[in-house]
């Protein structure tokens, strides 16, 4: 390195750049699910059929064309050129006339092939062929690395939306540290009843209270392990500072003790609330936030993991019927999708997706087999009206189709084409699934250039 002239730091540099990069990888073929990644360089990336292309992707897919489509890289946009195609070349859903130009992560559909279009796509080459089966991506990879650094630290903070796994991720914690042979003791603190949280978390002596006796909480429980305080933000001021009693002198005292018991045990705690806010609004205590922010890891959400989600549907399907496979447009609305309520909906709507298949006597699950708004991110409006707008009765209007509304309306490019795919191209059950009037999505569908398959 000495004889190139290059430091570490530029090294480092070039190293960071190269994650960064873009990439395509193929997560689906008509076959299999796989992981297959290729970062661009200047000239297009070709897809095809198996024996037809070079340089680019063979896709095992008997409906894919010999000379199928073509990507480029160009500034900041992605490039995609239909080259004819039998079968047509969908990107989000929508089939490309010739050429297209677009921007940011993209879900691109051959045959019965999925493909991603990544912006930070070259972090993907940290997995592999070998690894198409496992369901950790390179996100989730260097948050599990981060939680086994910290496993010997005796406490930790996980940060994490709603189905990101902050137990698994606590269990990782647990299983990775000097403490993995005791107990883990899993704490819903959202769902403790209100008044009681301090006698179930440090137990109670006989007599502290009327009716009282002898009981062992939580925190003793979880001696020589793990305690897990999931949602530990709800916790209130007087249970908090006991807490941080707990993490400062490794004692507890249960409810009505005049003397303390040693404890030795890791403590996670997890919320999906912003701590530090919290702790501005004076909704969390400061010297126990002090105490547990440090160390901390951050779960991704699963839309930004976009290339881990053939393999959870593989997982999933095979968890709830073995015979079962997932047809390439599921896969390519499932990628398109939000999942606000990250995997476990996903895991959720794929168990329900199943039974649907195996009640029509498929083995293979379809999109339509997803229940309506599986994946859909919840539109929240900002202003309700002061009251009920008067319809004329000359004016009938069956009341399972919206009414159009004066007011403009919007929605993200993102949602009206997963809606679509959802739909499978039918503009009506698209607007329903959306709390539209038809009317009203065609404006939006030409307003950000869609097509529907009625049109």
């Amino acid at each position: 390195m000495a004889d190139s002239g290059e430091t570490v730091d530029d090294v480092t540099s070039m190293v960071a750049q190269t994650a960064a990069a873009p990439a395509i990888v193929l997560v689906a073929t008509e076959h299999a699910i796989v992981h297959h990644v290729v970062v661009l360089g200047a000239g297009p990336v070709p897809l095809g059929r198996v024996g037809a292309v070079t340089n680019g992707f063979e896709l095992d897919d008997e409906r894919v064309s010999r000379q199928h489509a073509e990507v480029t890289r160009r500034g900041r946009t992605w490039v995609i050129r239909d080259l004819g195609s039998r079968n047509g070349t969908f990107v989000d859903g929508e089939r490309v006339i010739g050429e297209i130009a677009v921007s940011g992560d993209r879900v691109v559909r051959v045959g019965h092939s999925v493909l991603l279009l990544l912006e930070h796509g070259a972090d993907q080459r940290d997995r592999g062929k070998d690894e198409a089966d496992a369901v950790v991506g390179p996100e989730l990879a260097r948050i599990n690395a981060d939680i086994r650094r910290h496993a010997g630290a005796p406490s930790l903070l996980i940060h994490g939306e709603s189905g990101t796994g902050k137990e698994l991720a606590a269990r990782l914690y647990h299983q990775a540290g000097p403490r993995a042979a005791g107990p883990f003791v899993p704490v819903n603190c959202a769902a403790i009843p209100e008044g009681v949280a301090e006698r179930l978390l440090f137990g109670a002596r006989k007599g502290a209270f009327s009716g009282a006796t002898d009981a062992v909480g939580w925190v003793q429980s979880a001696h020589g392990g793990t305690l897990f305080l999931d949602e530990v933000a709800e916790l209130d001021a007087a249970v908090q500072a006991k807490l941080l009693r707990v993490l400062e002198s490794r004692e507890v005292v249960p409810v009505g003790a005049s003397a303390g018991i040693k404890v030795e045990l890791g403590v996670v705690a997890a919320t999906h609330r912003d701590l530090r806010a919290a702790v501005s609004e004076r909704a969390f205590r400061d010297d126990l936030y002090y105490r547990i922010a440090r160390p901390m890891v951050e779960l991704p959400v699963l839309r930004a993991r976009k290339a881990d989600i053939p393999r959870l549907i593989k997982r999933a399907l095979a968890e709830a019927d073995r015979g079962l496979s997932a047809h390439a447009k599921l896969i390519e609305a499932c990628c398109m999708r939000a999942w606000p309520g990250n995997v476990r909906e996903l895991q959720h709507a794929l168990r329900d997706a199943a039974a649907t298949a195996r009640g029509a006597g498929r083995e293979v699950v379809r999109v339509e087999d997803l229940p309506a708004h599986a994946g859909i991110a919840v539109r929240r409006s900002i202003t309700s009206p002061p009251g009920p707008v008067p319809i004329p009765s000359s004016v009938p209007i069956p009341s399972s189709v919206p009414t159009p509304s004066a007011a403009p309306v919007e929605r993200s490019r993102d949602e009206l084409a997963a809606a679509l795919a959802a739909a499978a191209g039918n503009v009506s059950a698209a607007a329903r699934s959306l709390g539209l009037h038809r009317t009203q999505l065609y404006r939006l569908l030409e307003k950000h250039g869609l097509r529907a398959a009625d049109e």
